[in-house]
């Protein structure tokens, strides 16, 4: 919203200024400061693991903090943690002191592409222990593939070998991750046990595919039931509600392709996510738009209701099941939203 907000400003400046570049500038200030990571110098790259280090320590001493009083084996294993990642934090400092002097740039997580954006779960209380423990893997997971990566494009052997030793240290974090405490958890807790690879799926699959399920069920809502209470005619409800499912899936599929190219997170394959996001939206929409094609309007705009709360309810489900989110929250959330929307269709539609 931000970055669209400020394009627009300088694109109406420099508009004014009658300058055919300055629209192609205004967006390199917008978007410029995002780097790729081949673009990163040795120096870059060890600035941004130092930084990371840094981060993901102080993410694992609140963690500990906040599992201290419920959890405390869970808390003590992520003071351990916290402990070596303070470590790795030491020997990444000493080795950039030794080849570039004392200088450090600012260079963060967020400032290049290939990240995925961290929840502040750091900051809610009462920590769920599920969802640290989804956190704490897909972080180690993270950590390693940025290492991986590092170390296969440095040319130089020191740099190397210490993000080498980094990458395997972070594998068995990751290892250790998965296992969290498995001893003192609640027995519905055990059972519901996961790897990082399953919540990389979640990233890769899950998260686009809901993502557009939503928008799709949801959005389009609203023009499809306008049409249909506007004409009274299935055939016109129908053809609004195709037209609606397509544009919004083409949308929503390459906002998701051109969100960020998942080369260190292992989110896949962006142009993948963006096919699943897009695909789960046209199929959330064209979904309540079927109904249409039964010739009786009013048989038709009972199943097309029936659909949409089935759809809303699948949605609710996923969201709990995948998410994390609590049931009353994410049925409160979704429903809410559905609601809104199908009245502003319904308001429209029979002004």
């Amino acid at each position: 919203m931000g970055r669209r907000f400020l394009i627009s400003r300088l694109g109406k400046r420099t508009s004014k200024m009658g300058n055919p570049d300055c629209l192609s500038r205004a967006w390199q200030v917008s978007y410029g400061g995002m780097k790729k990571f081949e673009e990163l110098t040795e120096r870059e790259v060890l600035a941004l693991a130092i930084a990371l280090e840094e981060e993901d320590e102080r993410v694992y001493s609140d963690f500990a903090e906040g599992l201290r009083q419920d959890y405390p084996a869970t808390a003590s294993m992520f003071d351990g943690m916290r402990e070596e990642e303070s470590g790795h934090r030491r020997r990444l400092l000493e080795l950039f002191q030794k080849k570039f002097g004392e200088h450090i740039p600012l260079i963060r997580r967020q400032d290049v592409r290939g990240f995925v954006d961290r929840p502040a779960l750091w900051l809610v209380r009462p920590l769920r222990i599920e969802a640290v423990r989804k956190e704490a893997s897909t972080m180690e997971v993270e950590t390693r593939r940025f290492y991986e990566k590092a170390a296969a494009r440095t040319q130089d052997a020191s740099i190397r070998q210490l993000l080498d030793d980094l990458a395997t240290e972070e594998r068995e974090h990751e290892e250790r991750a998965q296992e969290l405490d498995k001893q003192k958890l609640p027995a519905n807790v055990k059972a519901d046990e996961e790897v990082a690879q399953r919540r990389l799926f979640v990233l890769q699959i899950v998260q686009p595919g809901l993502a557009g399920l939503m928008d799709g069920s949801v959005s389009t809502l609203a023009p499809v039931f306008a049409a249909a209470f506007a004409t009274t005619n299935s055939w016109t409800a129908f053809r609004v509600g195709l037209a609606a499912s397509a544009g919004a899936g083409i949308s929503m599929g390459f906002a998701e392709a051109l969100s960020d190219d998942g080369s260190l997170t292992g989110r896949g394959h962006p142009w993948v996510r963006g096919l699943i996001c897009g695909a789960m939206t046209a199929l959330g929409g064209i979904g309540h738009t079927l109904p249409f094609l039964l010739r009786d309007f009013r048989m038709a705009l009972w199943a097309a209701t029936g659909v949409v709360i089935t759809e809303l309810g699948l949605i609710t489900w996923i969201r709990h099941r995948y998410m994390d989110s609590p049931w009353f929250s994410a049925a409160l959330q979704v429903g809410l939203g559905g609601v809104l929307v199908f009245i502003t269709g319904w308001l429209i539609g029979s002004s």
